[in-house]
């Protein structure tokens, strides 16, 4: 009888453990495992919502789940909405544009911020070819001259860096993406009037102080007829008064520093309250508008003064 009952004891406990074990091998079964690549971080993290949806859209999810390695500059939520680019404007992109835009983000290998060349503007080429220029000084690292805000987001498959603005790839030289903008159509009158659109299309590299419209009618140019009827050696002593012959992003620029444009004079620099040039004859400094605005030969700042040697 005491046999019989340890038998049925050690039947009762070992059917237990079975059981245990195969609970223990079902709950395993169910584990579900992050996915800590680069999509599905940008997937799973609020503040890259309007991106995932650029993701999606460009049919670039499997790729930023593959193996890589990719580093991603990032631009949150708040990058999108500072850079115009809505919900509804991303809406209206081909899937082609959202994935010629992403591409322009994303670099073919895995790049830790400490790994970026202290520059300044390192070119590196991106993954749909384009080039992108990076720099690392005292106060951040920069791209195409925007900040990066977060550093090293590591993923299984390379590396994420959040930036505060969306990458625009260059859509053509300086003179082109001039002709353009709708708002610079009287400083592509005056280029064209100076003969200097061969100059301004060229290799380059070449950074412009681009006057708006309502800055050359503050000069005292107040239609497109007033600059094709102005003198053509004014307009040029004018014009490369605003073109320094290297490419400077803001991330570039120092507080009160003097920068030689190509007519030899200079311009200076302010960033004490927001960034602003001033000519020598200027009675007070321009503000810049928009900065870094990247062309094929170069850079585009846009100012709201013209500048007077």
């Amino acid at each position: 009888m005491k046999q019989r009952l340890n038998l049925m004891r050690s039947t009762f406990f070992f059917g237990a453990l079975i059981l245990l074990v195969s609970f223990s091998a079902c709950k395993k079964d169910k584990t579900i495992v992050a996915d800590n690549t680069i999509n599905g971080i940008v997937s799973s993290t609020s503040d890259f919502s309007t991106l995932n949806s650029a993701v999606t859209k460009a049919g670039l999810a499997s790729t930023l789940g593959s193996t890589g390695p990719f580093t991603v500059f990032a631009p949150n939520n708040a990058a999108f909405t500072a850079s115009g680019i809505t919900s509804s404007v991303l809406a209206g992109l081909t899937a082609d544009q959202a994935k010629a835009i992403l591409l322009y983000h994303t670099i073919p290998s895995k790049i830790m911020a400490s790994q970026v060349p202290v520059g300044p503007n390192a070119a590196v080429t991106t993954a749909n070819g384009g080039t992108v220029y990076v720099t690392k000084n005292a106060n951040a690292v920069f791209i195409n001259g925007i900040k990066v805000i977060t550093a090293d987001v590591n993923a299984s498959n390379g590396v994420i860096h959040v930036i505060g603005n969306v990458l625009m790839p260059p859509a053509g030289n300086i003179v082109e993406m001039a002709q353009a903008n709708p708002n610079l159509s009287f400083l592509v009158a005056a280029v064209i009037r100076a003969n200097l659109q061969g100059a301004l299309s060229g290799a380059g590299p070449l950074t412009v102080f681009a006057p708006t419209n309502t800055a050359f009618q503050a000069a005292g140019f107040p239609t497109i007829e007033s600059i094709q009827t102005a003198d053509p050696a004014t307009l040029v002593n004018i014009l490369t008064y605003h073109v320094i012959g290297a490419r400077v992003f803001s991330s570039d620029l120092t507080n009160g520093e003097q920068v030689t444009t190509l007519n030899g004079g200079k311009v200076t620099i302010g960033l004490t309250s927001g960034a602003t040039v001033k000519g020598n004859s200027n009675a007070s400094a321009s503000n810049i508008t928009a900065t870094n605005i990247v062309a094929g030969n170069g850079v585009i700042h846009l100012i709201d003064q013209v500048l007077l040697p």
